[in-house]
C-alpha cells in the first residue's frame, strides 16, 4: 500500500502553499535562530566547515549537520558573506517539514493504506507547530524529517516480519543513513525514539527477530561513516570540549535539571498538545476510543511504540519547550488519520458522551483563541485597530466551524476543503499580514535600518549597551560588541566611526563616560519595542560620535 505520486505532489503544493508566507518576510526569531544562522553564515565566510563558532564563541552544544545545510543553502541562495536575508537560512527548515508531511503520509499508506496515508500527511502539514519549525533556521524540522524517514523503513521491516519477501537493502541502508543524518543534527535524539520504539515492538512480540531484516551488519557501519568523521575531526579541534558541552553539560544538563528557565511540570506535553498539533488535536482527541478498541492491531501497535515511549520520558525530563514532541507527532496523526474513516463516535455511556462533547467544546474555544490573536495581538502590543485581521479572524472561525459540522455529518469532503482552506487562510493571515506588521517586537531589525541610515563610516563598529540579542548579531555583522554604557562610550572615544547602541537604564554611565573624556555624542536613532525573548520593553538610543571636543 503506497501513496501515488499525484498523492505526494498534492501534499508538496500544499505544504509550499501553507509555508511560504513569512518565509523571506519575517526577520530573525531570537534567539536560537539567528545564533544557528549567523554561525552558518560565519562558516560559510571563513571556510571552516569544522569548528562552529558565533562571533568568537564556539558553539558546541549541538553537531554540525545543520550548520552545513545552512551553509550550503546561503553559498546558493545569498549574495555573498554580507547578504543579511535570513530566509536563505530557513529553506532548508522548509524542505525537511515538506519531506516529513510526505513521509508521514508514505508511512501512514504503508500501515493503514492511501486514505489513512494522505489523512496523515494532510494533518501534519496543518500542524502548527510544524508550520512554524518550518519558518525557523533550527534543527527540530530538519531532525523530523530524518526521524520520519528511520520510522518509516522501521515500520516497513515490521510488517514484513512474517513476509518471505522482506525489503532489501536499500531499506536497510536508508535507516542507518537516516540515523546518522539525525545524530549529526541534534545528536542521539533520533537514537532514542527509533531505539524505543524497535524495543518496544520486540517487547510487545515477544521477539526481536525481525529486526534483523534492517541488516545491521554491515549497514550500521553507514551510520558510523556519517558521524565520525566530523566527530573525530570537532574532539581534536576542542581539545575533548565538544563531548563535555554537548553531552555533559547540554544533554545531561536537561536530563538532570531545568536550563534556561524552561522547567516545567511532568503532563506539560499533554496539555500544550493540543494547540501546537492544532488544527488536528480535535481528531487526536477523537482517535483515542478507536485506538483503545485496536491496540492489539499490528500496525496500531508501531504507532503507540513510536509514542508512548519516548513521549514519557520527555515528561519526565525536567527540561521542557514545546517542540520537544515533535518527532512524535506523525504516529498520532497516522492514527488520527486512520481512525478519522470511522463514524463520528456515537457513546453510549453518558460520561462518555460528556467527554465527547468537553473535547469539541474546548477545540472550538483554543480555535477560537487562536484564530482571535490575529487581531489582538495589534491591539495589545501597539494599541491600534487592525480591520483585515478581525475580518479574516471572523472568516476563519466560520471556515473552521464548517469543518467541525460537515465532518460530524460524515461529509468528509467539504470538511477537508474547508479546513485546509482555514489554514491556508490563517497561515497567508499570520506570517504574511499580522506579524511583518509588528514593528514593535522586531527591535533588531529596526536598530540595523537606524545603524545602515546613521552610520558615518562604510563599516562602522557597533557598541550596544543593555541590548544583546543574537538577531543583532545577524543583520548588523559579527564585528558588533557588547558591554555596558562604559563600553558603549569608549568605543566612541577611541573611534570617530563607531556607533553607540545604549539602553536607558545604561545611559547615565555613557553620559559620564563621554563628560570625563570631553567627548560629545548625538543621537541618530531611538528605537522603542517589547523585546520578546525577556518579556520587557526596551527604550533604545543610538548615538554617534560629535567631532571636535565637548562644549
Amino acid at each position: 500500500m503506497t501513496l501515488r505520486l499525484r498523492d505526494g505532489a498534492l501534499l508538496a503544493l500544499l505544504c509550499v502553499a501553507l509555508y511560504l508566507p513569512g518565509l523571506t518576510t519575517l526577520p530573525p526569531f531570537d534567539r536560537d535562530e539567528p545564533r544557528f544562522a549567523e554561525s552558518a553564515r560565519q562558516m560559510l565566510a571563513s571556510r571552516d566547515f569544522v569548528d562552529i563558532r558565533f562571533q568568537n564563541e564556539a558553539r558546541l552544544n549541538k553537531p554540525v549537520g545543520i550548520y552545513w545545510l545552512q551553509a550550503a543553502s546561503a553559498a546558493i541562495f545569498s549574495h555573498g558573506p554580507d547578504d543579511r536575508r535570513i530566509w536563505p537560512y530557513r529553506l532548508p527548515s522548509t524542505l525537511a517539514a515538506t519531506a516529513a508531511v510526505l513521509l508521514t503520509a508514505a508511512t501512514g499508506a504503508a500501515l493503514f493504506g492511501r486514505s489513512a496515508g494522505l489523512g496523515a500527511g494532510l494533518l501534519m502539514a496543518t500542524c502548527l507547530l510544524l508550520g512554524i519549525e518550518a519558518r525557523l533556521a533550527k534543527t527540530d524540522a530538519t531532525l523530523l524529517a530524518f526521524t520520519c524517514l528511520a520510522q518509516f523503513c522501521l515500520a516497513r521491516a515490521y510488517r514484513a516480519r512474517a513476509s518471505p519477501d522482506p525489503p532489501g537493502r536499500a531499506n536497510a541502508a536508508l535507516f542507518w543513513a537516516a540515523l546518522g543524518a539525525g545524530v549529526m543534527i541534534k545528536g542521539p535524539i533520533i537514537l532514542m525514539v527509533s531505539g524505543l520504539t524497535a524495543a518496544g515492538l520486540a517487547l510487545l512480540e515477544r521477539s526481536g527477530r525481525w529486526l534483523g531484516r534492517l541488516r545491521p551488519w554491515p549497514y550500521f557501519l553507514l551510520t558510523l561513516a556519517i558521524v565520525l568523521p566530523w566527530g573525530i575531526a570537532i574532539m581534536i579541534a576542542t581539545k575533548g570540549a565538544f563531548l563535555e558541552q554537548s553531552v555533559g553539560r547540554d544533554l545531561l544538563g536537561k536530563v538532570a535539571g531545568a536550563q534556561e528557565s524552561h522547567g516545567l511540570f511532568p503532563g506539560f506535553f499533554l496539555v500544550s498538545f493540543w494547540a501546537t498539533f492544532w488544527p488536528g488535536s480535535l481528531l487526536a482527541g477523537l482517535a483515542v476510543p478507536w485506538v483503545w478498541r485496536h491496540w492489539r492491531e499490528a500496525e496500531v501497535r508501531f504507532c503507540l511504540a513510536w509514542l508512548v515511549p519516548s513521549w514519557l520520558v520527555f515528561e519526565a525530563v525536567p527540561t521542557k519547550l514545546p517542540h520537544y514532541t515533535l518527532p512524535l507527532f506523525p504516529a498520532i496523526a497516522i492514527l488520527a488519520a486512520r481512525a478519522a474513516l470511522e463514524p463520528w463516535p456515537e457513546f453510549e455511556r453518558p460520561r462518555w458522551r460528556v467527554a465527547l462533547r468537553v473535547l469539541v467544546v474546548g477545540w472550538m474555544a483554543l480555535t477560537a483563541g487562536i484564530c482571535l490573536l490575529l487581531p489582538l495581538l495589534p491591539a495589545a502590543l501597539e494599541q491600534r485597530i487592525d480591520g483585515v485581521a478581525w475580518a479574516l479572524a471572523a472568516i476563519l472561525l466560520l471556515l473552521y466551524g464548517a469543518a467541525l459540522r460537515f465532518y460530524r455529518r460524515g461529509q468528509r469532503k467539504p470538511a477537508l476543503a474547508a479546513l485546509i482552506a482555514a489554514t491556508l487562510l490563517f497561515s497567508g493571515t499570520l506570517y504574511d499580514w499580522v506579524l511583518p506588521r509588528l514593528s514593535e517586537i522586531w527591535i533588531s531589525s529596526r536598530v540595523a535600518a537606524a545603524v545602515a541610515r546613521a552610520s558615518p563610516c562604510p563599516t562602522p563598529d557597533l557598541v550596544s549597551a543593555g541590548y544583546s540579542e543574537p538577531s543583532l548579531v545577524f543583520l548588523v555583522g559579527p564585528q558588533i560588541a557588547f558591554g555596558d554604557g562604559r563600553d558603549a562610550a569608549s568605543a566612541l572615544i577611541a573611534d570617530k566611526c563607531a556607533l553607540a547602541l545604549v539602553d536607558a537604564p545604561f545611559a547615565s554611565g555613557f553620559a559620564a563616560t563621554l563628560a570625563a573624556a570631553h567627548v560629545a555624542a548625538r543621537p541618530v536613532g531611538e528605537i522603542d519595542g517589547l523585546n520578546l525573548a525577556r518579556g520587557k520593553r526596551v527604550h533604545l538610543t543610538l548615538y554617534a560620535r560629535v567631532p571636535g571636543p565637548a562644549p
